[in-house]
């Protein structure tokens, strides 16, 4: 199995109690869920200083050159992408906000990293090699972000270049299954797996909502892949099809699925409800130990759980009991007050493998789902 800071086995790491109490838990009240709470002002007070503070060291980690980085000058262009993207859902923008500089050096730095073939990114960059997708994925969802924004005229036209080109070097690494692996399906002898799947088919999204061409059927076969690779009695998305299959379904990347599917604005259909019953019950059964990837397991179930709502698990399921429903308010409360507790003094959190930059970044999105600035995380 290639080596990937979201695909590897072996960061199943414990953790302080309080990090469990992120939603990871059994009976964890994050997803044994009641009525819809109403905002208490004091805490929404500590909620925007706790986001505030974040940012302020999030901004203070970037390089001359524009990147972030993860632990040991890891993974610099899904790191950047991904800062970029907690510094967009603040409200700043490419020309204003206070974040502007860090999000213009970040763009500088991805739009000069596009290859020929449209990849963002370089294979030869120490800690991309191998596992060159996921910064692809995310440098796609970050520019296609921006690119609305942005009015220069000479410099649209080359980030839309970029972006047409990056899709299509999306649809062209893509395995005849419709999935994706650590690399293109020719480098990587058409291996695919879960997590790197999810990150293009967001990013596909995002380009198409930007105005961008995407190839036709490279969102349609991902979703096809995806139904696949949940097509086993648990009901949960597996690790791999490209490995073999077989297994059973993983909470993180079931979960990351449900946003596929509501990116594609599949919002009630049996595959989602399949993979949000699948979720309720196995993202509370993990004792006292950490799950393996809580943040990338957090990351995408938020989102999830916001495109929910108050109302849309009663929409999916009809006649659910009160304390069985899942809604945002509740969910939001009980996961942004672990938040503010396990937030280290200088505004950070702390990382496991990938590092802080890559929790803090991750961890302040999910803080911020409600300014609903970006059309990728919009009801």
């Amino acid at each position: 199995m290639a080596s990937s800071f979201l695909g590897r086995r072996d960061f199943l790491l414990r953790v302080p109690a309080v990090l469990g109490g992120l939603g990871l838990l059994a009976g964890s009240p994050t997803l044994a869920l009641a009525a819809p709470k109403e905002k208490d002002p004091k805490k929404e007070e500590q909620y925007k200083e706790t986001v505030k503070k974040g940012l302020e060291w999030l901004a203070k980690q970037q390089s001359r050159d524009g990147h972030f980085e993860a632990f040991g000058g890891q993974y610099p262009i899904t790191m950047t992408a991904i800062s970029g993207m907690a510094f967009l859902m603040e409200g700043s923008t490419i020309r204003d906000g206070k974040y502007k500089d860090n999000i213009r050096h970040a763009c500088d730095y991805l739009m000069q990293r596009s290859s020929p073939n449209g990849m963002i990114g370089n294979p030869n960059i120490p800690g991309e090699a191998g596992r060159y997708t996921y910064g692809h994925g995310f440098g796609l969802l970050f520019l296609s972000s921006i690119y609305g924004e942005e009015e220069e005229g000479d410099r649209r036209k080359k980030l839309e270049d970029i972006l047409t080109r990056a899709a299509k070097f999306c649809r062209d690494a893509q395995t005849n299954r419709g999935g994706w692996g650590y690399m293109s399906a020719k480098e990587g002898n058409n291996f695919d797996e879960g997590s790197t799947t999810v990150t293009q088919v967001q990013a596909l999204r995002a380009a198409r909502n930007a105005g961008i061409v995407v190839p036709p059927d490279a969102i349609k076969d991902a979703i096809k892949y995806l139904k696949a690779a949940s097509d086993n009695p648990s009901g949960g998305v597996v690790y791999s099809l490209g490995g073999g299959g077989g297994g059973d379904g993983r909470p993180a990347l079931t979960a990351a699925a449900i946003c596929c599917g509501f990116s594609t604005g599949d919002y009630n259909s049996e595959l989602v409800k399949k993979w949000f019953k699948f979720c309720q019950t196995h993202l509370r059964t993990f004792g006292g130990a950490r799950m393996g990837h809580d943040e990338y397991t957090l990351y995408y179930f938020a989102q999830a759980v916001y495109m929910l709502g108050e109302d849309g698990w009663e929409k999916l399921f009809p006649g659910t009991a009160e304390t069985e429903r899942i809604v945002w308010s509740k969910y939001r409360e009980d996961t942004f007050d672990v938040l503010v507790r396990s937030q280290q003094a200088d505004g950070s959190w702390a990382g496991q493998h990938a590092g802080p930059v890559f929790s803090t970044s991750v961890y302040l999105s999910i803080m911020q789902l409600d300014n609903a600035i970006l059309p990728i995380y919009q009801r």
